[in-house]
């Protein structure tokens, strides 16, 4: 039973800690063993922050021992991307002028995971400031799944140490797609909330208006269980909505059934493992009663993530005003180039962006009125080798034809649930991802909960 702690949902160790069948420290020293096991392969955590980890378990073990519950997380081990600032814990993401930040305050989403009974085990790795590349300073992690195969951006530490069982569950980032990217290819539930359903303060900004943080997890209910903990307003962000919290994990059964499913007729650029699993993913909603409706995409939806990497760019640039160019020989030349892109730009070509984000923004709006749910690929490609990556490059239409499916709900903001539904002939985890209307992320986890009740992707584990 030991061999296989690591890979219990979060839910599950919730409530064996809660019943005092396990301890938090039991539990909390399992995963670090198994981080000092497989970690040096992976290379998914930036800092890992075992002493601090182990007494706060036994604090919170003290806790229930008194019969005192923070709530659904108390006492399970998780981890955080490293643009989460922690409290006397280095805060790099993923920069190498960064190494030496240690924050006096945590972010928000942190402060809220610990306030639930979360043990932070550490900060997970990721790419440079959130954009496309790791630094060329720092190790990409590896994809547990298949080495030779991208572990997603920016939150591929996220994404390798949820999958491995280097943690329950972990905060993840997503701009372009950076939460849907990690989750499709290590075979994870990752949540995109809608923009503002959950507090950005403390945390490092890619692009303000384009950001978004999301659990990654291994099933709908543990994503649920950990919205629910760090989504609501927040005095520290104005932008977090005051929208009250719906108990996400408590409506997580409310199935399908009569719900109507848009699925986009004019997806004409997808590889026969990326059909075929939306294939099955419409056959599972059809039993469980949910109505299939053909739907098209909006005129500017491709328009949209076309428009996403010169929008993310001068807000990159803004972001980075204080270091970059007086120390821009310090950074990689992607993140770079893109920070380069966004400094050139007129304030009319920004305007012209604006005017044509916020007209894609209403087709999509519009389009998720007459339905209640809409199903879609991640990636046109179901899963890319690092191979494929290099030889595609990074030209702005390069970079824009991979995001085609995921950088226009970044420009939206509507919440998005990528779940795991197949695999490729390589055995790397093909995702798909049910999109909802803004706020209507209870419904998306319970859609994605009805899909892993009658499937059992989600519990297949890589060959580690």
């Amino acid at each position: 039973m030991a061999d296989d702690l690591h890979y219990l949902s979060l839910d599950e160790v919730a409530r064996r800690l809660k019943a005092r069948k396990l301890t938090s420290v039991e539990m909390t020293k399992t995963i670090l063993d198994r981080i000092a096991t497989v970690d040096p392969k992976l290379r998914a955590y930036a800092t890992l922050t075992a002493e601090r980890a182990l007494a706060d378990a036994a604090r919170l073990d003290a806790e229930t021992a008194a019969g005192k519950s923070r709530g659904a997380l108390h006492g399970v081990p998780i981890a955080v991307k490293d643009l989460c600032n922690t409290a006397g814990i280095p805060t790099a993401a993923g920069m190498a002028i960064h190494r030496a930040n240690v924050p006096t305050k945590d972010a928000t989403v942190v402060a809220r995971l610990k306030a639930a009974g979360a043990v932070i085990l550490g900060k997970l790795q990721m790419t440079e400031g959130a954009f496309g590349v790791h630094h060329p300073s720092i190790p990409a992690p590896i994809n547990p799944w298949n080495a030779a195969y991208w572990t997603g951006s920016s939150s591929s530490g996220s994404g390798a140490a949820t999958a491995a069982g280097l943690c329950f569950a972990s905060l993840g980032s997503d701009t372009g797609g950076s939460i849907r990217f990690p989750s499709t290819m290590n075979g994870l539930t990752g949540l995109k909330p809608t923009w503002g359903r959950v507090s950005r303060a403390g945390v490092f900004a890619l692009a303000d208006s384009l950001d978004h943080v999301g659990p990654m997890a291994r099933s709908a209910l543990d994503a649920a269980l950990m919205l629910g903990a760090i989504a609501g307003a927040d005095a520290d962000d104005p932008t977090a909505s005051p929208l009250p919290v719906p108990d996400y994990a408590g409506s997580i059964a409310a199935g399908v059934r009569g719900k109507r499913i848009g699925v986009p007729k004019s997806l004409h650029d997808l590889d026969d493992d990326v059909r075929r699993g939306l294939d099955g993913v419409v056959a599972v909603f059809k039993a469980a009663g949910g109505e299939i409706v053909d739907v098209t995409l909006p005129d500017n939806f491709e328009q949209g993530a076309r428009d996403w990497v010169p929008l993310c760019a001068v807000e990159t640039a803004y972001a980075h005003e204080a270091t970059y160019p007086a120390r821009a020989s310090e950074y990689g030349p992607v993140l770079a180039g893109l920070i380069d892109m966004g400094r050139r730009m007129s304030a009319l070509e920004f305007a012209r962006l604006q005017a044509r984000r916020a007209v894609v923004t209403g087709e999509l709006t519009n389009l998720l009125a007459s339905v209640d749910f809409l199903l879609m690929p991640v990636m046109g490609t179901a899963a890319w080798s690092i191979k494929a990556l290099e030889a595609a490059g990074r030209a702005p239409d390069t970079v824009a034809a991979r995001l085609r499916y995921t950088a226009p709900f970044d420009m939206s903001g509507q919440p998005t649930l990528t779940l795991p539904g197949g695999f490729t002939r390589d055995g790397v985890p093909v995702g798909f991802q049910i999109v909802g209307r803004a706020f209507d992320e209870a419904g998306i986890l319970a859609a994605g909960h009805t899909y892993q009740q009658a499937t059992d992707w989600h519990l297949k584990r890589p060959p580690i």
